[in-house]
């Protein structure tokens, strides 16, 4: 085992680096790339300093436990049927999805913070829902963007060493992965695809930012993941404002068996409305995807912002029923739940 005083000494040394995020992107403009940085088409990319101040200066953050305590989780069983899929909740936007003969994480985070440092910033209060030896086989590890509570490299690094799975990310954060030795890279812009083991892969748009530290705010692009079966059709949001891109979604891929969609790190709105969610947001996503189901994430495990830890669940109920959804279409996980998914018919071919 490594000495403490080893790891701190490790830490400083990779963090220069990590917080530069690495060379960005560099490649022709488009529609929501300049030339040097991303951006939200109709929308912000990021909130500016001064008003990361205002918010300090103004806040009133309700208080958050230390710890909370779950029943230890069970892996879920090897088996799985032809028609079926399972998703296992670990924490925050940190899901294993399992479908016959392909094994996917999302975002993992099993670091104690979501942070550029293990001793300070954001820390995690309660445990991942499947420690980090329980995981299966991961075939694939999707990064959504390169925040600390979504690209944790030290998580990275360790599925890396220990499993070979390919990553799939934005453009502009393939570069900075290797430099960590987390290979092999897929970089995607949105709308592009690739696939593996017989599933379609989509790089879909979010309204989102990125950054990793002062200076390099938008180098890097930002997204979610359709992945797509004959049988089913999964949706992961990663981090997302509310926005027309779900109905466009709906348009050019179909209907979601089911939609992953983050529900948690909203107040103050003026601060956060165009970059995340909130809860009555989330509701209006789901009927915009027209998803079978949806599965509510990004809460209750890394305090980002200024809503009480069981706000988010509560406020979806209020809305469910606002929008007069049924309970049950839209389910809050507990960490370490497993949630099974069955589709009797092949998934109809979507639009071009």
């Amino acid at each position: 085992m490594k000495h403490p005083l080893h790891e701190l000494i490790c830490e400083l040394a990779r963090l220069p680096q990590s917080l530069r995020g690495g060379p960005g992107f560099h490649g022709p403009p488009s529609d929501h790339f300049d030339g040097a940085q991303f951006f939200n088409p109709g929308a912000s990319a990021g909130r500016s300093f001064g008003d990361f101040l205002r918010w300090q200066r103004t806040r009133k953050a309700e208080p958050w436990p230390l710890w909370r305590d779950y029943p230890p989780a069970v892996a879920p069983s090897a088996a799985l049927e032809e028609d079926e899929l399972t998703l296992t909740f670990i924490n925050h936007v940190t899901f294993l999805i399992r479908l016959p003969g392909l094994n996917v994480l999302t975002d993992p985070v099993f670091s104690q913070r979501a942070s550029p440092v293990q001793w300070a910033g954001p820390r995690r209060v309660h445990a991942p829902g499947l420690a980090f030896e329980q995981l299966p086989a991961i075939d694939l590890v999707f990064v959504s963007h390169n925040h600390y509570d979504h690209m944790d490299l030290q998580s990275l690094r360790r599925l890396a060493g220990t499993h070979a799975p390919l990553f799939i990310t934005g453009l502009g954060n393939g570069a900075f992965l290797q430099q960590q030795g987390i290979t092999p890279v897929t970089e995607l812009d949105w709308w592009g695809e690739t696939s593996i083991r017989g599933a379609r892969l989509i790089f879909t748009p979010a309204q989102h930012w990125s950054s990793r530290g002062p200076g390099k705010k938008n180098h890097t692009f930002w997204g979610g993941l359709w992945l797509e079966t004959a049988r089913h059709r999964l949706y992961f949001a990663g981090d997302t404002g509310y926005s027309p891109w779900f109905t466009e979604l709906h348009r050019r891929c179909g209907t979601p068996t089911v939609a992953l969609l983050p529900i948690g790190a909203y107040e103050p709105r003026w601060f956060m409305c165009d970059q995340h969610m909130n809860p009555d947001d989330a509701v209006r996503a789901h009927l915009d995807l027209g998803a079978e189901a949806s599965v509510a994430m990004h809460f209750g495990c890394f305090r980002l912002t200024d809503e009480a830890i069981d706000e988010p669940a509560l406020a979806l109920e209020r809305a469910l029923r606002a929008h007069g959804v049924p309970a049950g279409s839209f389910k809050v996980p507990r960490p370490g739940e497993t949630m099974r998914f069955r589709s009797r018919e092949p998934a109809p071919t979507a639009l071009p």
